[in-house]
């Protein structure tokens, strides 16, 4: 079904929804056709980095355009789209992690160098190595 995955709209149309505010984006979605504006809602939902717009868009829409354009995913996208808003964040590949912390610390403490090695050192090293 999602071979020809094409946007339904104008490349620039659709870069104004990204763009667009929270309150700007109700009055460009507005100006698609409710047909269209199905397509789209699903067109966004198949891409990750436009997910919150795939459920904005999808909150204008019937669940009825929703099914007739995606079927089963049109119907899941419906029921996205209305609930709360705290629970309809992008999935993320980071799942539940805590945030990472960076040390500002030095992991190791390195003993400065007394000297430098003499031929004594070598010496005893050859010894060690060679019995």
């Amino acid at each position: 079904m999602f071979e020809n995955d094409f946007c339904p709209v104008r490349d620039e149309l659709l870069g104004e929804m990204y763009r667009a505010s929270e309150h700007g984006l109700p009055q460009l979605v507005a100006s698609v056709s409710p047909d269209v504006r199905a397509m789209l809602a699903l067109f966004c939902y198949r891409k990750s980095h436009l997910y919150s717009l795939a459920l904005a868009i999808a909150g204008s829409c019937s669940e009825q355009e929703l099914v007739q354009a995606g079927g089963r995913v049109g119907s899941t996208l419906f029921a996205l789209s209305r609930e709360p808003a705290s629970r309809n964040t992008a999935p993320s590949s980071y799942g539940n992690r805590k945030p990472i912390t960076l040390s500002t610390k030095p992991l190791t403490q390195v003993a400065p160098i007394a000297d430098e090695p003499d031929d004594e050192d070598f010496a005893e090293f050859a010894r060690a190595v060679t019995a």
